[in-house]
């Protein structure tokens, strides 16, 4: 039985709206921010608001997804075409539009119906790592304390993508440090929380027009009902809950990747035709150039990237477990996205080395694809745990 990989054409907009505006807003700035860290870019205001419109029809779907009716291509596979397609234009202005945060992406998988309305139009960013621990995510020391009918958390984040721009903040803190991963939650904080503090900002070597910040949290109160999910702590069931959210962002720091790997793809082709290397599809690969046979190696690593990502997307979309799917979108990606920019870099040679292109900001840009939402080694864990069906404490 043959196989359609065409995307339905009720998403064909979403992918022709999101390539215009990388192309005509975020191509002709990429240089411009990427020089001027920190500088937000307000080229990207009215994108916000088309985002924030978009969400509400995101909305619309899983609500007909929960009442039953046939999903099949929803909003997480919007959300990975969107992405794709605006990481061609480039990586860290996609990560700094406003209402479109990577806690948004949180607040999605984990919020009840109640907090969804009351958090639809907010733009949250993402706060989980800290200074004690990168990928063990179950290494959280933030706490957060009931008091009454608020809770009082207490840490230190670092590592928070547009930390110092978003309204809000969704933080992973434990109830009981002595319980373990069962007692992690997330709550949604009001970055004008009293408690609540930007302490500084990264300095980075790409991403440069998204900012990075460390925000500090000292007895910082929120309503109780601000904790996302279920407030009962399952020891059986783990920190599946806030797990969750992984399940839903890996796909699209892949989709990333992709868009990132095809705009390096068609400079390389670029360079490779004006050098007057055909790429002839026809041959054997080991019958061509050396450069176009890298190529085409390279170009078939990205399609099967891609393909996971898709996978991955279409799982979420209608409910089917895809943990382990979309750690191997993240891990196929994050690495091939590396692999393919920088040997762009290397056959570009002095072009590619100067701010005349955008090659050396793409291969800098990369680098952290592969590193943030886990590593590749935790990522190869993940899959490893899936398919062989052991815990985390049978495999580590």
């Amino acid at each position: 039985m043959a196989i359609n990989l065409e995307l339905p054409e009720k998403l064909d907009s979403t992918v022709e709206r999101a390539h215009l505006a990388a192309e005509h807003i975020f191509r002709p700035i990429s240089r411009k921010y990427d020089k001027a860290e920190h500088e937000y870019p307000t080229e990207l205001d009215e994108l916000g608001k088309i985002a924030k419109e978009s969400r509400k029809g995101d909305r619309d779907t899983d609500k007909s997804a929960a009442s039953g009716e046939d999903t099949v291509n929803g909003a997480n596979l919007r959300s990975v075409l969107n992405a794709r397609e605006l990481s061609w234009g480039d990586v860290g202005l996609m990560l700094s539009i406003p209402y479109q945060g990577l806690g948004n992406a949180a607040i999605a998988a984990v919020a009840n119906d109640e907090q969804l309305e009351r958090f639809a139009d907010v733009w949250a960013a993402m706060a989980i790592t800290e200074p004690s621990f990168g990928s063990d995510s179950a290494a959280v020391t933030t706490t957060a304390t009931l008091d009454g009918d608020e809770y009082v958390i207490n840490g230190e984040k670092i590592f928070v993508t547009a930390g110092s721009r978003a309204d809000h903040v969704v933080v992973w803190a434990t109830l009981d440090k002595n319980i373990g991963r069962a007692a992690i939650k997330s709550f949604v904080v009001p970055m004008n929380t009293k408690g609540v503090t930007v302490a500084r900002l990264e300095e980075k070597l790409g991403l440069k027009s998204s900012d990075t910040a460390v925000v500090l949290f000292e007895d910082a109160r929120v309503p109780a009902d601000n904790l996302l999910g279920s407030p009962e702590i399952q020891v059986k069931k783990g920190f599946g809950g806030v797990m969750q959210t992984f399940d839903n962002t890996r796909p699209v720091v892949a989709a990333m990747a992709v868009g990132l790997g095809r705009a390096a793809l068609e400079e390389l082709r670029a360079m490779l035709e004006s050098a007057g290397h055909e790429i002839d599809y026809d041959k054997p690969a080991a019958a061509q150039h050396a450069s176009v046979s890298e190529f085409i190696r390279l170009e078939s690593d990205w399609e099967s990237s891609w393909l996971l990502t898709l996978r991955a997307a279409w799982m979420a979309d209608n409910r089917e477990p895809n943990s382990a799917e979309a750690s191997m979108s993240k891990a196929k990606a994050g690495r091939m996205v590396n692999e393919l920019t920088n040997k762009t870099v290397e056959i570009g040679a002095t072009a590619a080395f100067s701010e005349t292109e955008l090659l050396e900001k793409w291969a800098r840009d990369s680098k952290i694809l592969d590193i943030f939402e886990g590593t590749q080694q935790i990522q190869q864990l993940i899959i490893a745990r899936r398919v062989l069906g052991k815990s985390s404490a049978e495999l580590k």
